[in-house]
């Protein structure tokens, strides 16, 4: 792993023109979020966690990332790609027949990094807590991050799963929140006010974070900083600010690519803003 914060930058910029071209690919997929959350998932695959590309679904004496806005999977496939755990060349076959890499996330078909389904938001916090309680029943001292949109927030299974975490101690887990203001349909302030996050979760008894996601040097300190809080007996959230479709400026700001794919002239766009570092697949 890399602790440079010019290597992970130049890891990002391959990560998203994979992403781009995925999605232009199959002409199907979400590009906004994915490209909005790549400076964390660069982060915590090549700097922050502790984990093993050969894999195993138990994934003991390792840190365990589970991605539960699943919609977001070809930034996810990238990073897991690019981090050894499967062929790059296998990026060419998303959201196709029989590819192991489909829209959303899943296990049936086996591919490597993935732990659990994360079609159905509103899901992955509670697998994340089940995870890191399992760890501590073990006597395993790794730690369990998760990832959520903003949207994904409006489910209830996440408020549950909010309170059960505090009142259980569950200290070893580093929950991270896409704050981008954008869903499908449109501001997360007009579809469904979230109200103040920092204020909801210090009263369900969490330690809350901010920090400012599409700052490569800024999520590295942010996670190294959650990181120190865990043990405390709370869990811990990072409330991350980012810009949908960050690094392609016609994508940016906007909900309306959230899950639009990129025709053949925005794709040549975009590609033009996005450095090839590691090679295109």
């Amino acid at each position: 792993m890399t602790q440079d914060i010019q290597e992970l930058k130049g890891i990002a910029s391959q990560v998203r023109r994979d992403v781009v071209r995925m999605v232009h690919g199959c002409q199907s997929g979400h590009p906004g979020g994915s490209l909005g959350c790549t400076d964390f998932l660069v982060a915590l695959y090549f700097s922050v966690m502790k984990h093993n590309p050969s894999f195993s679904m138990e994934g003991k004496g390792e840190d365990l990332f589970f991605l539960s806005n699943g919609h977001i999977s070809p930034v996810f496939y990238s990073v897991l790609a690019h981090s050894g755990y499967f062929d790059k060349a296998e990026m060419s076959t998303f959201r196709k027949l029989d590819s192991r890499l489909q829209g959303h996330p899943t296990t049936h078909e086996g591919l490597p990094g993935v732990r659990i389904a994360s079609g159905s938001l509103g899901q992955g916090l509670s697998v994340a807590i089940g995870a890191a309680l399992g760890k501590k029943l073990s006597g395993d001292d790794r730690l369990v991050f998760t990832l959520h949109g903003d949207g994904e927030l409006q489910e209830g299974q996440i408020w549950e799963a909010a309170m059960f975490a505090p009142h259980n101690r569950v200290d070893n887990l580093i929950a991270t929140v896409d704050v981008n203001g954008q869903q499908i349909d449109g501001p997360t302030k007009v579809v469904l006010s979230l109200g103040d996050l920092r204020a909801k979760f210090e009263a369900f008894g969490w330690q809350v974070m901010e920090m400012q996601g599409n700052d490569m040097a800024a999520v590295v300190e942010g996670l190294q900083k959650a990181i120190s809080l865990s043990g405390q007996g709370k869990p811990v959230i990072i409330l991350m600010q980012t810009e949908m479709g960050a690094g392609v400026d016609f994508m940016m700001g906007s909900h309306k690519w959230h899950g639009v794919a990129p025709n053949d002239a925005q794709l040549e766009q975009a590609l033009g803003q996005l450095e090839e570092t590691l090679g295109d697949y």
